[in-house]
């Protein structure tokens, strides 16, 4: 069974630095922006996101902890970032979800999502919402899998 702690400073840093090039990454895997402006475009979004850091309201970042094996001290097995962005009707958003790539296909994804079942609720709210990029098919696949529905679908071709 997994557990969420809060991040500390240093593992926010951490994250920080490695979530903003993954990210950027990602949109330009996506063909949402151009390789060049891709990692300045990421800083000021998280910038944006996270203002205050770890201290930003609203913004909730748990190290997902696991016990590999019975009885054995619990290891980081990735992170979550959960926020309450100020929208209508309000929902809780993931922003980040990982798991460390020494840990996959283990269970610890689904049990992270259900860990953040009662922390939402406790924060008064009825719903999680998040966005996994189309190419990402084993997050689409987990989600799915998680009880989570698709709600929008954008769909692009580039023309040659």
């Amino acid at each position: 069974m997994v557990q969420l702690r809060p991040l500390t400073q240093t593992e926010y840093e951490t994250w920080l630095a490695d979530e903003i090039r993954v990210y950027a990454d990602e949109k330009v895997q996506a063909g949402n922006w151009d390789a060049a402006e891709a990692l300045e475009r990421s800083r000021a979004e998280h910038d944006k996101l996270l203002p205050l850091g770890l201290n930003t309201p609203d913004n909730y970042l748990y190290r997902i902890m696991a016990e590999p094996e019975p009885g054995a001290e619990p290891v980081a097995v990735g992170m979550v970032w959960l926020a309450v962005p100020p929208w209508k009707p309000p929902v809780a958003f993931i922003y980040d979800f990982v798991i460390d790539d020494a840990y996959r296909r283990r269970g610890y994804a689904r049990q992270a999502l259900q860990a953040l079942e009662p922390k939402v609720r406790a924060l008064g709210l009825d719903t999680i919402g998040l966005h996994v990029f189309g190419h990402n098919h084993a997050a689409r696949a987990l989600y799915e899998q998680a009880g989570y529905e698709i709600t929008n679908i954008n769909m692009a071709k580039k023309l040659k």
